[in-house]
């Protein structure tokens, strides 16, 4: 409501009571400005505009004694006349008025709030003090990102925006001075115009800022924490300061995986995910110097955004990593360890670093049987399966590159997954020399071909050779390495006598191993 000292702009028409116009604003397409109450007006008008409000219209009858009286006003308005004035207040501000703040919604959490030097990122309407709209960032569908404090932004609105919260929403007003001043800004704002901003904040940083840690759910088990150089497959939902979501690795329904540290992401994901655990959450907030930068992505990540990640670990390892060997049972008696060529049959439990279950032998009642050192698990079960005792029970970790790479097992094991396999060793039997494949538990006979040579045609077919070997493993006398098709063993064994490859043995072709490498085997 206006008051005496008070600048004010207003429109008007001026009449006679005929309703002859005498005078207009509207035709100079220009506010009638001035002080109200320091005698810049005729006397009439400077006490009708005394009490009016913003917007208010008012039908104003001014008497000549409060008027231009008895001498009238050039040949425009005679002696004694009674003007009439149709007033809209457009404006009106004081020389003492300073920004004026109206927060009209505080958000629940605030951790932080705008201080001189930072830089911020909002959107705003911006309007005359009559509500005639001058400009909008919501137009332009972008917000507005400058410095705070420091001079970038005219005076009001420097102030205005200190002590904002990222998600408030708040009404500065501003008189011209603190504006666009006498002149306005040559276009859309008047000159002594009173500015009106309705702004929410949606981002706030300082170039001083580093990244910061929050929220954080560590699991008890851990005893380890990744460093620079480990290899590490994480889930995350990513979201703007203001709580805008642009990515999440759980629409996609897979881990994001990359080296930390060594720059493989963005500054402040590389930071933020060293001396992380498995299974840990966190929140990483990154500062956009540590992101995206004042470009962004151009699509879902404006230039200069503060990023908000909410991460879940789901493992991590090192190149360097050797299978991890925990003895979680020992027998109280253990004759034989296992080594490279025995038979194992063995139970397991498998599963991922996050407990995620892979597979379990016990869900199909039977044993996983195989040869060691051929190469019919990862290298990773390998190795967890040596020097073991029938009985014994381990924990394994098996990193990726002992385990399933970088692809992994379609529909079962992630890529660059590590693996976690509880094993039971339930039976074994002893393997045979490496490089071998048959070997004589008695002394061999003097004349092995003949014996071989049943049919006596100084050849032996591949049914003679059959067998015969098979009989020697039946009455005990010779072993075939176990775990493999016996039958494949004897064909191959076959082939190696066959060394003219004719389908028979003759004697001449025929030689024990002992008469090459000093060891009796065919």
């Amino acid at each position: 409501m206006t008051q005496y000292g008070d600048y004010v702009r207003y429109h008007y028409n001026g009449m006679f009571p005929d309703g002859k116009k005498f005078d207009s604003s509207y035709d100079r397409s220009s506010t009638y400005n001035v002080f109200v109450g320091k005698k810049q007006l005729i006397a009439g008008m400077d006490k009708a505009l005394v009490g009016m409000c913003v917007n208010q219209r008012s039908l104003v009858k001014i008497p000549p004694h409060l008027a231009y009286g008895k001498k009238g006003y050039g040949e425009i308005i005679p002696a004694d006349s009674i003007l009439h004035f149709d007033v809209l207040l457009l404006d009106v501000w004081n020389p003492e008025d300073g920004v004026q703040i109206n927060t009209y919604h505080t958000p629940s959490n605030c951790s932080r709030k705008v201080e001189v030097s930072d830089y911020i990122r909002y959107h705003y309407n911006g309007t005359l003090l009559d509500g005639t709209l001058f400009d909008s960032s919501h137009t332009r569908m972008r917000t507005y990102d400058t410095y705070v404090g420091i001079g970038w932004l005219i005076a009001g609105m420097d102030q205005g925006l200190l002590g904002m919260c990222v998600g408030e929403r708040r009404i500065i007003t501003m008189p011209p001075s603190l504006g666009y001043g006498e002149n306005g800004d040559g276009s859309d704002i008047p000159g002594q115009a009173s500015l009106v901003f309705d702004v929410v904040l949606l981002d706030l940083h300082n170039t001083k800022d580093g990244i910061t840690v929050t929220n954080q759910i560590i699991p008890e088990s851990c005893t380890r924490k990744s460093v620079a150089g480990d290899f590490v497959r994480y889930h995350y939902n990513g979201s703007l300061l203001d709580g805008t979501f642009f990515d999440s690795s759980y629409s996609r329904n897979r881990t994001y995986d990359t080296y930390v540290g060594r720059g493989y992401v963005i500054a402040g994901m590389d930071e933020g995910l060293i001396g992380v655990c498995v299974g840990e959450r966190r929140t990483v907030t990154i500062p956009p110097h540590l992101g995206y930068g004042e470009e962004g992505t151009g699509s879902k990540i404006p230039g200069s955004a503060v990023l908000v990640f909410d991460v879940h670990i789901i493992d991590f390892h090192n190149p360097s990593d050797t299978t991890e060997v925990i003895v979680t049972h020992k027998t109280e008696e253990c004759v034989k360890q296992t080594k490279k060529g025995d038979f194992v049959k063995y139970h397991y439990n498998a599963s991922l670093m996050d407990g995620s279950s892979i597979d379990s032998t016990y869900n199909y009642g039977k044993t996983y049987n195989i040869v060691l050192g051929a190469n019919q698990v990862v290298p990773g079960m390998e190795e967890g399966l040596m020097d073991m005792c029938v009985g014994e029970k381990r924990h394994l970790v098996i990193p990726p590159h002992l385990g399933y790479g970088e692809r992994g097992v379609t529909n079962e094991v992630p890529g660059s997954a590590v693996l976690v396999f509880d094993i039971e060793l339930v039976d074994m039997e002893e393997g045979l020399p490496e490089g071998y494949m048959f070997i004589w538990n008695d002394d061999v006979a003097t004349d092995l071909f003949t014996e071989m040579d049943k049919d006596k045609n100084e050849e032996v077919e591949p049914s003679e050779f059959t067998d015969y070997i098979m009989q020697q493993v039946n009455e005990g006398k010779g072993r075939l390495a176990p775990g493999f098709d016996p039958y494949r063993i004897i064909d191959n064994m076959f082939s190696n006598q066959d060394r003219d490859g004719d389908g028979k043995i003759t004697e001449a072709e025929f030689r024990l191993k002992a008469d090459e490498v000093s060891h009796d085997e065919l």
